[in-house]
Parts: structure tokens; C-alpha cells; sequence
């Protein structure tokens, strides 16, 4: 029984060994990510401060500041 429950111990020990060798981002995922992240706040930051969406947004806060309480 001490043999059995020690080979299965060492077995664990090797999966989560393995594990943690593949367990996060290498350097080129870390700069596609950030490459995404900013591509979608430029898009953002456009569509924030184009014309409609920028008319919009002052209309709701003034409207928000108007508001009788």
C-alpha cells in the first residue's frame, strides 16, 4: 500500500510539474495582446469623439444636471 500510494504521489508531482511549465504568456502573446488592446482603444477613442457620439454625451450630462430634485 506504501508503494502504491508513493507512485501515485510522484504522478502527481509530474502533472503539476508539467503544469506549471505552460502556465502563462510567453513575451510574443504579451505584446499581441497589448497590440489588440490598444488597436480597440484607438477604435473607441474615434468613435468617443466623433461628431453624434460627442453631441449625444453633452446632451445626457446636461440633461443629468438639469434634472429637477
Amino acid at each position: 500500500m506504501y508503494k502504491t500510494v508513493r507512485v501515485r504521489l510522484r504522478a502527481l508531482e509530474c502533472r503539476a510539474r508539467a503544469v506549471r511549465k505552460d502556465a502563462g504568456m510567453v513575451t510574443s502573446e504579451y505584446a499581441m495582446g497589448i497590440v489588440a488592446a490598444v488597436a480597440f482603444a484607438v477604435l473607441l477613442y474615434k468613435v468617443v469623439t466623433s461628431g453624434e457620439v460627442s453631441a449625444e454625451l453633452e446632451a445626457i450630462v446636461k440633461r443629468a444636471l438639469s434634472a429637477s430634485m
